[in-house]
């Protein structure tokens, strides 16, 4: 009877534009099995957190007072971070508090990484995401891909086509902005098999989309698949051109870009198996098989109609952007990594610089002249997600830290003399694992060019041949899955509010092992095959 049928329903599309970063136990629909574990993890933290920063900061170690300082703040933060004892966003700034008032660094040079050009492009693309989701964009984008052929009728053949996709694009984009552009994508998708869920009454009618785990599979395929497809070219992120020139500079060696793409594509390929089946095995779909969807695409593609101008505004804002974000990795195809042409135009089309273009083409054209009304208002860039934007500035200033107090260099070549490393083998481990650990709590382009000048000095003290090492330590700073703050990738797909942040740790831990594993297995050997490193 329709009488029958409860008035909570849940509407999807606005809680999935409406998400938040971090959500209160109130503001979740919980059962009373995961509101107890939530519950006490976030009580855990608020007094684990001072706990272990004080504790830390007694210890009588040997370092520099400013960097067993810094280690005891980022030591409480992370353990903020990992219990949700406040929000996220929070945890950070108060850890950039602690820094100042205890006297690591001054405030402007502790602030200074706010203005950094990541911030920038995470601004602008969470814009342009806004664009797409308010006018539709990417829920036509979602239906395009659904209709693929052999796509659209599994959960599994949608993830996995979804992270392909975005494997090839952050080959010659840059990750952040290959997320980016595909987020909206991936939450129009996400809405669709939501829909679908809820028509079959497969899901309760007040369900909460944000706490499905197919929206958690999805999510992190296109955030681990952008670091995936990122190891593939030289460009694909900046770790690589780091690494590259610093074994150049070392060993005399220089790695060409086919080279390159030759000795990462098959390890990327088991890479992404690996990836495929921890994220399915761990964030299993709600359904597995979708039928039907075939006729429900149609449907609905058939009611969208054509684009409206507000989608057409908003596709020449999207087209303009991600145009000029390809334009430099053309041109080091072209003319070198190396030349002065690519320097000049990568250094001008700066990628913080054209996300901020292309979210103001957004306040440009227009939608409506006579009335003056364009693709969007202001009340919508103020309704983006700020709180991974201040998320990732802290995580920007703890990596910075890191490295300029000299605290990452001690500990690894603490660790270094500890373990007692003599050998290309051993060496190359703990490459890998001292990168991987580092890229957990800063940038994967920090932790490259921390990591790699650690690496190759003590390569060289072993008397081993440091260059199979520091291209381990190149790979290994691209794998950092576990926290928001580990990638900007992270950081956006964690701004979906779709993933949750234990299930982050959970498959991020998952896939940094495997990852570790198939660096070290498989880069020795490939390097061998083709003869390169000396």
């Amino acid at each position: 009877m329709p009488n029958d049928r409860p008035t909570n329903r849940t509407d999807v599309d606005a809680a999935l534009l409406g998400h938040a970063t971090y959500r209160s136990l109130g503001e979740q629909k919980l059962s009373k099995t995961e509101e107890r574990f939530e519950r006490g993890r976030r009580t855990v933290g608020l007094w684990l957190a001072p706990l272990v920063t004080i504790v830390f900061l007694a210890l009588p170690i040997d370092l520099a007072g400013h960097q067993q300082t810094l280690a005891g703040i980022l030591l409480g933060v992370i353990v903020l971070w990992i219990t949700e004892a406040v929000p996220i966003p929070v945890g950070g700034l108060i850890g950039v508090g602690l820094i100042v008032v205890l006297g690591v660094v001054p405030p402007d040079a502790a602030l200074r990484p706010f203005g950094s050009s990541t911030i920038f492009t995470f601004i602008g693309a969470f814009i342009l995401a806004q664009a797409m989701l308010k006018h539709g964009l990417a829920r036509r984008f979602a239906f395009r891909i659904l209709a693929l052929p052999r796509v659209g009728g599994s959960t599994t053949g949608v993830i996995i086509a979804f992270g392909g996709i975005t494997c090839v694009l952050s080959a010659f984009v840059s990750n952040t902005a290959t997320v980016a552009m595909l987020l909206p994508t991936a939450i129009g998708i996400l809405a669709v098999i939501a829909k679908l869920l809820q028509e079959r009454g497969l899901v309760a009618e007040d369900f909460d989309p944000l706490r499905l785990r197919v929206g958690a599979a999805i999510m992190l395929m296109l955030a681990y698949g952008a670091s995936v497809g990122g190891l593939l070219t030289p460009v694909g992120t900046p770790p690589n051109l780091i690494g590259r020139g610093l074994i150049e500079e070392a060993t005399g060696e220089r790695i060409s870009f086919a080279q390159w793409t030759a000795t990462a594509l098959p390890i990327c390929a088991l890479m992404f198996v690996a990836l495929g089946v921890v994220l399915l095995l761990l964030n299993r779909p709600e359904i597995k098989r979708i039928d039907g969807v075939r006729d429900y695409v149609q449907r609905e593609r058939d009611a969208m109609g054509p684009l409206s101008r507000a989608e057409k505004n908003t596709l020449i804002a999207f087209g303009v952007t991600v145009t000029l974000w390809i334009v430099p990795g053309i041109v080091a195809l072209i003319a070198g990594n190396d030349s002065k042409v690519y320097e000049t135009v990568s250094d001008r089309l700066d990628e913080g610089v054209i996300a901020v273009i292309g979210a103001s083409l957004l306040y440009l054209l227009p939608v409506d002249w006579p009335k003056r009304e364009f693709t969007l208002r202001w009340r919508d860039a103020a309704e983006i997600d700020w709180g991974t934007i201040l998320l990732f500035g802290t995580g920007i200033i703890f990596g910075s830290l890191l490295a300029s107090t000299g605290l990452a260099k001690t500990l690894g070549e603490s660790a270094s003399d500890l373990l007692g490393l003599s050998s290309v083998v051993p060496i190359t481990i703990f490459a890998v694992v001292l990168a991987i650990v580092v890229s957990e709590t800063t940038s994967n382009t920090a932790s490259a060019a921390v990591v790699v000048p650690i690496i190759i000095p003590i390569a060289m003290a072993a008397g081993a041949n440091p260059f199979v090492p520091a291209l381990a330590a190149t790979f290994a700073a691209s794998f950092g899955f576990m926290l928001p703050v580990s990638t900007p990738q992270n950081a956006v797909v964690y701004g979906s509010g779709v993933v949750p942040i234990t299930r982050m740790i959970r498959s991020g831990i998952s896939f940094d092992v495997l990852g570790a594993i198939l660096i070290l297995l498989g880069l020795p050997v490939m390097v061998a095959l083709l003869g390169i490193g000396g």
